[in-house]
């Protein structure tokens, strides 16, 4: 029997056929807007997703203003000591530490490693601050549901995050540098003050 036969004979069931397929096609073609919709709107359907996606930024901003400040305070620090080491340069006679020269480029190098530190921290202070900005607009975007803005936003958050991370890992390893020549400086004066100490105990006393 022709197929058109069959449809004109139950005319019941291919009704039924035909409504099922419009409702298939329906929900095929609204499935994918729907979840889209959702995915924009995921920052803005729990009030709580704004504020954990902006603490993150905020506690590494934070993070950043601290290191920022103890870096300054060691620079200061430095500064210090060489004074102190220019002081005693200008005493009278060659001062009577030795490796003073040593110590006096060290004291520079670890004022240079000192100052890079500082700018790699500026560098992830400023890409967080503006990681949390970007945080907002995005979820200004989801609100309004333009995709282009959002995945504009979120890909320019992920670039200040991966900046405000390596400008922190920066900033830690020069930090880590100029902390070693600290220590060379120190274990040398100890050192001496040793030296001195058994001099005093072997010396003849008058």
């Amino acid at each position: 029997m022709p197929w058109f036969n069959r449809v004109t004979r139950f005319p019941r069931a291919s009704a039924c056929a035909c409504q099922l397929a419009v409702d298939i096609n329906c929900v095929r073609f609204n499935f994918r807007p729907k979840v889209m919709g959702t995915n924009l709107n995921l920052l803005t359907n729990n009030p709580f997703a704004v504020l954990s996606f902006i603490a993150a930024p905020a506690l590494l901003t934070n993070a950043s203003c601290l290191l920022a400040l103890s870096t300054i305070n060691r620079l200061i620090r430095t500064r210090d000591s060489m004074h102190e080491l220019l002081r005693e340069s200008e005493g009278t006679g060659c001062p009577q530490r030795p490796n003073f020269i040593e110590q006096v480029n060290r004291v520079e190098q670890q004022a240079l490693n000192l100052l890079n530190a500082l700018h790699w921290i500026y560098v992830a202070l400023g890409a967080f601050v503006a990681a949390t900005l970007v945080t907002l607009l995005g979820a200004v975007a989801g609100q309004l549901g333009n995709e282009f803005f959002m995945r504009l936003v979120v890909g320019a958050g992920l670039l200040l995050g991966f900046a405000g991370v390596a400008g922190l890992i920066g900033g830690c390893v020069n930090l880590f540098h100029a902390t070693q020549l600290s220590l060379i400086n120190i274990r040398e004066e100890a050192a001496t003050i040793r030296a001195r100490q058994e001099q005093l105990k072997n010396s003849p006393s008058k």
